[in-house]
């Protein structure tokens, strides 16, 4: 086996609700660096995991308007992610589920460990806390005395008796140098930088159980608590890597991917608990920005969630990856809308790359033309772009090379030609389709595969268009 090995992880997604374009988003980035280093580095030596988030209150309190216990609840609720991410053609390795007995005896022996080692005390917090979010804020974050992420809903102030941890212990003395000496790389920088300032503001210890929410992960030295769910959630990344055969070699993750609103989680309290614990830090914490639809946020109560089977059933399996991926710079916040959907796939899918398959595969076909393939390679600037998480930057890249190609076609006019010159032509037309098609994979497996059907068989024949074109 290889010494080199990458292991991705996304956000474990909550299950009070059903999969929507974005965590479809985060989980769809994931999988394309998966496969991109599976070609690099061989498939035994990438580990891609992704799962779901069970226990806490929020859970307990839907399964209970449901009428079923929690368990019944996210037993219901767990097809529905994997249904999603196989529509998407998502290639994870391992769906892990925080209701897991593995994964909840390698929590309570992390809390174990922090707690005989010093780091955690008993004590009691009072303050605003939004059941939405699962977590107690402090009013200066509050925004007219409610949570900034569910304005909708009523703040409630509570007190109860609590174990905290040492956060700001851990944070001033060992995270923040960690920071600044680039340890670990909390990615984009912008968001590195809101990191910093935060902490720099000061930090508090933090609650990390809860003495009213029985479901979930009970304290080993105190069965009356159980873990707070965004701290037990948390521990899912380095349990998979225990529990599991043959991963143990994956830790420390040399990626952990979400959205912005959950950075702090990840890139501050995730790494406090790893350092007390003594467990080597991830690589790289990368938290990407929030899609608004037309111009305002997506929620159920304006009607405006696009779900990942909406996607897939207009555009297709690829078109809906590929739509997605390139909707904005990655990192960054952006606005879509099914008009400019409609409008970039027939632009660049079936216009571009499926107009120039299908245009070169009739002349071959025609001239009865029989492809012999050379040796394709990554370009480098895809490569950068990649492994630098610039998903919009490696596809510009290659869609200039598939607009250069029908530059060439439209110039050398092919159809105006016979023999060895028109062999010759067809040859560089589709040794710089081979070429496209190998840079693509990681993002369009699925026409990878036909294109490679189409140009490998001895007689080239086009069965039908890659992107049928959108009326």
């Amino acid at each position: 086996m290889s010494s080199k090995k990458y292991y991705v992880t996304t956000p474990i997604y909550y299950v009070n609700d059903a999969p929507h374009i974005g965590s479809s988003y985060t989980t769809l980035a994931a999988d394309i660096i998966a496969r991109y280093y599976r070609d690099k580095l061989g498939k035994n030596n990438v580990f891609f995991l992704t799962g779901t988030d069970e226990h806490g209150q929020k859970i307990a309190e839907v399964a209970k308007k449901n009428n079923q216990t929690p368990l019944e609840f996210v037993d219901s609720i767990v097809p529905k992610f994997k249904e999603a991410w196989k529509l998407l053609n998502i290639d994870f390795d391992y769906f892990i589920r925080t209701t897991d007995p593995r994964h909840e005896k390698v929590a309570s022996a992390l809390l174990q460990k922090l707690y005989d080692k010093g780091y955690i005390y008993l004590g009691a917090y009072e303050g605003p806390y939004c059941i939405g979010c699962e977590r107690y804020y402090k009013e200066s974050e509050l925004l007219n005395n409610r949570c900034p992420l569910h304005p909708d809903k009523e703040i409630s102030h509570q007190r109860e008796k609590n174990y905290f941890f040492k956060l700001k212990e851990v944070v001033e003395d060992y995270v923040l140098p960690k920071i600044k000496n680039k340890e670990y790389k909390i990615l984009p920088e912008i968001r590195e930088n809101e990191i910093l300032s935060r902490v720099e503001e000061g930090v508090d210890d933090i609650s990390i159980s809860r003495e009213g929410v029985t479901w979930g992960i009970p304290l080993p030295w105190d069965k009356t608590q159980t873990c707070y769910v965004w701290v037990e959630a948390l521990m899912n990344y380095y349990s998979a890597t225990l529990f599991l055969e043959g991963r143990q070699h994956f830790w420390p993750a040399d990626l952990h991917l979400m959205a912005k609103d959950i950075l702090w989680f990840h890139a501050v309290i995730w790494e406090a608990l790893l350092i007390a614990a003594d467990i080597d830090l991830p690589k790289t914490v990368f938290a990407h920005g929030f899609f608004t639809i037309n111009g305002q946020k997506m929620s159920k109560s304006l009607g405006n969630v696009i779900t990942p089977q909406e996607l897939v059933n207009k555009y297709g399996i690829d078109g809906a990856r590929y739509l997605l991926i390139s909707a904005v710079a990655f990192g960054t916040d952006g606005d879509i809308s099914l008009e400019s959907f409609d409008q970039k796939y027939n632009a660049d899918l079936a216009n571009g790359l499926g107009n120039l398959v299908s245009r070169v595969a009739k002349m071959a076909e025609k001239s009865e033309f029989q492809f012999s393939s050379k040796d394709t390679k990554i370009y480098d600037e895809v490569h950068s772009a990649i492994s630098e998480y610039r998903f919009d930057t490696a596809l510009k890249f290659i869609w200039d090379k598939i607009t250069l190609v029908d530059q060439a076609i439209n110039k050398d006019e092919p159809w105006k030609l016979e023999g060895q010159k028109l062999k010759e032509r067809l040859q560089y037309y589709l040794e710089e389709i081979a070429e496209i098609a190998l840079n693509l994979k990681p993002f369009l497996p699925q026409t990878v595969e036909k294109i490679d059907k189409v140009f490998a068989s001895p007689v080239i024949r086009m069965q039908e268009p890659l992107f049928p074109r959108l009326k």
